[in-house]
């Protein structure tokens, strides 16, 4: 999924926190950048003006603005020509200083837009780097439910019909809470991180067969949802097969692996869905095993390592 931005859609976004005011340029609002565009262009999203690897968003510092004023008329002129043909998404002033009238102008005819802020140049650079890179980040949507269950992020999958929103509801009962149903968005925020949320459409909202549409935060309260979360778990529920697929030693380890989710390996659990279960122990159960071994704790390989010493100490 691309994801993009436009000019006027950022200082929407910011222009509260970082105190925006559009100086000129609003033409060029419509100007956007992709992930795509990122990618073709320089690294830098948002950074100090940089004649040579211009960033995507300019910003003018005290020392930006001293350097400009230090340059000869002409050298001045070509550099600002430079700044503008390179297309940024926008320029940006630091501390409400006092805009140069030849940039303003230049900004204006080429319909670049200018801003300007109180914020001082550092903050202005945190705030836009982390906004325009998690705006930006790789995307993906995933089917199935996504909750919080003892504090991590557990997404639940299996075939039409295999009772993921019921086992969902069951899990509210107990306390657990709910991020998403049928379409969570997972964004990669950082190289090891995906963070899920829902869809505005599906906000507090969970569909089971026979009961329709639930309101889960008012059935249940504000405290069973959850605005997102960071996945770190999927549990799989599954039909069984006829004959019998596991081996002796998947006995002892469970039906675990991964599945790739953009370019992270997301642990993963399956579950048989079989009458008499109960689904919402087992994924309790399957939680509190994962939070074990991420902690180093691993109780099938404790029981292999006694099972190897007994026998060591049983053979003459």
């Amino acid at each position: 999924m691309t994801s993009s931005i436009s000019a006027g859609e950022l200082f929407d976004q910011m222009k509260d926190k970082l105190g925006l005011r559009w100086l000129a340029g609003r033409a060029g609002s419509s100007r956007t950048i992709d992930t795509t565009g990122k990618v073709k262009r320089r690294p830098s999203l948002a950074g100090y003006l940089n004649a040579i690897y211009p960033n995507k968003v300019q910003i003018l510092g005290t020392e930006e603005l001293d350097w400009l004023d230090g340059l000869d008329s002409r050298q001045r002129w070509e550099t600002i020509e430079r700044m503008v043909a390179d297309r940024p998404l926008a320029l940006v002033i630091s501390k409400n200083q006092p805009c140069p009238e030849d940039l303003r102008a230049a900004a204006e005819e080429s319909g670049t837009p200018l801003w300007t802020s109180p914020r001082r140049g550092h903050e202005l650079l945190n705030f836009l780097s982390y906004h325009l890179a998690r705006t930006l980040a790789p995307r993906v949507t995933l089917h199935g439910v996504f909750m919080e269950i003892y504090s991590i992020g557990v997404l639940i999958t299996g075939e039409a019909g295999s009772g993921k929103s019921e086992l969902a509801l069951e899990l509210l009962t107990r306390g657990h809470r709910l991020v998403a149903d049928d379409a969570p968005e997972f964004t990669q925020i950082a190289p090891d991180v995906l963070d899920g949320t829902c869809p505005e459409l599906l906000q507090d909202l969970l569909e089971v067969r026979g009961l329709g549409v639930l309101n889960v935060r008012e059935m249940f309260g504000d405290t069973s949802v959850k605005k997102n979360k960071y996945l770190r778990l999927i549990v799989h529920l599954t039909r069984p097969m006829t004959e019998p697929t596991h081996h002796g030693y998947e006995r002892l380890t469970g039906d675990s692996g991964s599945r790739h989710v953009l370019d992270l390996d997301v642990p993963l659990i399956t579950l048989p869905v079989m009458p008499g279960r109960n689904l919402a122990v087992l994924t309790e159960a399957a939680t509190r095993l994962h939070i074990l071994r991420t902690k180093g704790i691993d109780p099938a390989a404790m029981f292999i390592a006694r099972h190897s010493n007994l026998l060591e100490r049983s053979t003459p």
